[in-house]
């Protein structure tokens, strides 16, 4: 398994990322542009962010978590059918598909986080330390909840091809509601309400309070976060193992 798992991996780092260092170097260009568009818009308007004096890293600390969650539970949701060929081998399963995806695209955002990071504490001389715990957990939780989504919908997309265009239109406000460019404590309380069951904004939350010592986010629950990740991600399991043969002849 460990073989088959990293003979993936090594396959999709060739064709996502290309040969070259080229495909690697978009990975981080990608969000540091996210950062900097967000910084510069939201500059513009007002006169400190919602946490600290710094722009770029108070975006940083919420468009990063949401960047990794987005692009791993897409990944994941397509693990079959990027991997359909292989899966024809007795030796390969889903099982494969779904860790080599999942492996590679949380190693990648995580080294690119820390990148980033440290471009922006760098750059702006900010003063340190952070707290690793939250953060590391934030990314932990990230990992878990992205997982756990792209799990049940590599069934569903697989099964149902017209879910992947309804999943993409009702998942759009999610980059509104997850925390990235305002923080959950400055919502109405009606708002607040509605927002706390959405798990991203415990993730972006915990995340700053690893950059932000005097932010205390007392509304994070890791628990729920945890608890809905699990309950996608054990569903998505047993209608995979129940439905993988049928899947692979579609």
């Amino acid at each position: 398994m460990p073989r088959t798992v990293m003979a993936l991996m090594l396959r999709e780092m060739a064709t996502t990322y290309g040969r070259s260092a080229g495909g690697y170097i978009w990975a981080v260009l990608e969000p540091v542009l996210g950062v900097a568009l967000l910084s510069v818009l939201f500059s513009m308007a007002l006169r400190n962010p919602g946490l600290g004096s710094n722009f770029p890293l108070f975006y940083a600390t919420g468009y990063l978590p949401f960047a990794m969650f987005n692009d791993l539970a897409n990944k994941t949701a397509t693990s079959i059918r990027f991997s359909r060929p292989f899966l024809a081998y007795p030796s390969v399963t889903f099982i494969d598909a779904l860790i080599a995806r999942v492996m590679l695209n949380v190693l990648t955002h995580i080294a690119v986080i820390a990148i980033v990071f440290g471009g922006i504490f760098i750059i702006f001389q900010l003063p340190g330390p952070v707290a690793m715990a939250p953060v590391f957990e934030a990314l932990l939780l990230v990992a878990l909840l992205g997982t756990g989504v792209g799990t049940l919908n590599c069934y569903l997309m697989t099964t149902f091809p017209i879910w992947e265009r309804v999943w993409q239109i009702l998942t759009r406000p999610l980059f509104l509601i997850s925390g990235v460019f305002f923080l959950y404590d400055m919502m109405p309380p009606k708002a607040q309400d509605l927002l706390w069951y959405n798990p991203l904004i415990h993730c972006t939350g915990l995340m700053r309070r690893g950059f932000y010592p005097t932010y205390e986010a007392s509304y994070i629950n890791q628990g729920y976060v945890v608890a809905i990740s699990l309950i996608l991600l054990l569903t998505g399991l047993a209608l995979l193992e129940r439905n993988h043969k049928k899947l692979l002849e579609r």
